[in-house]
């Protein structure tokens, strides 16, 4: 799928036709993402359009703030399935969750089953603010049940900005990197898209998602590609296949 493009090419070019999406935000009335149920539909309308031939809706899991429950999760799911069937046929839609990984999450690990985004690869995230304290024993803790890491946007994680050893030290604790589509055009700022590049560069990211939200988002697949390593962003594209439902 290397890029064949003379000139710039927008994201939305760069999105093969049986696109995998594993991280999104459209399950409606769930988190910070999709609103209402037509929010919702009109975002797989847009998927659709741009190539995404599946997605994963990934609802943050995020104590005292989107404190949504595997059950919970599964239930809207179901919901939506329910009264708009054809909508989440166009992207055989499945879910699972984003799992903040705080003081609480060792807990939550040894109280319940992670709801994955396929098979055993768990999608986890961490505060914007700093890292856990307990990080490490938590990525350990994972890996040691049976997990998958996947790091949601590592790119997005200013702490570790001006500190790009711990990339190395996150992929050796076993974290696999999902980047953000948008990361690549500067849509969250030129700090994200330095480490973008960085992190492409080192050929260290190994899936990608949307992390689709609302239309804003839906809008940025129409900027420019701003990243030098097209090649490896378009690599880590195409890994998504192995997420694919074949029923």
């Amino acid at each position: 799928m290397f890029s064949i493009f003379k000139s710039t090419p927008t994201l939305r070019q760069l999105i093969p036709d049986n696109y995998i999406d594993i991280h999104s935000h459209l399950l409606y009335g769930i988190d910070d993402g999709a609103k209402t149920l037509e929010d919702t539909k009109g975002i797989i309308n847009s998927m659709k359009e741009l190539g995404f031939k599946q997605a994963i809706a990934t609802p943050h899991t995020t104590p005292l703030v989107w404190d949504n429950t595997k059950e919970g999760i599964i239930s809207k799911h179901n919901e939506f399935w329910g009264i708009a069937k054809e909508h989440a046929e166009l992207v055989s839609l499945r879910t699972a969750s984003e799992y903040l990984m705080d003081e609480s999450f060792l807990n939550r690990m040894e109280q319940e089953k992670l709801l994955c985004i396929d098979k055993n690869y768990v999608l986890v995230e961490m505060s914007y603010m700093n890292p856990p304290i307990q990080l490490l024993d938590i990525l350990y803790e994972l890996r040691k049940q049976g997990y998958q890491i996947v790091l949601a946007h590592p790119e997005r994680y200013n702490f570790y900005h001006n500190n790009t050893d711990m990339y190395q030290k996150l992929k050796k604790a076993g974290c696999l990197f999902q980047m953000n589509l948008l990361s690549v055009t500067g849509y969250y700022g030129a700090h994200v898209l330095q480490a973008a590049n960085f992190l492409l560069k080192e050929n260290l990211i190994d899936f990608t998602g949307s992390d689709i939200h609302h239309n804003r988002h839906i809008a940025g697949f129409d900027a420019k590609v701003k990243v030098r390593d097209v090649k490896n962003f378009e690599k880590a594209i195409a890994n998504n296949i192995i997420f694919e439902n074949k029923l």
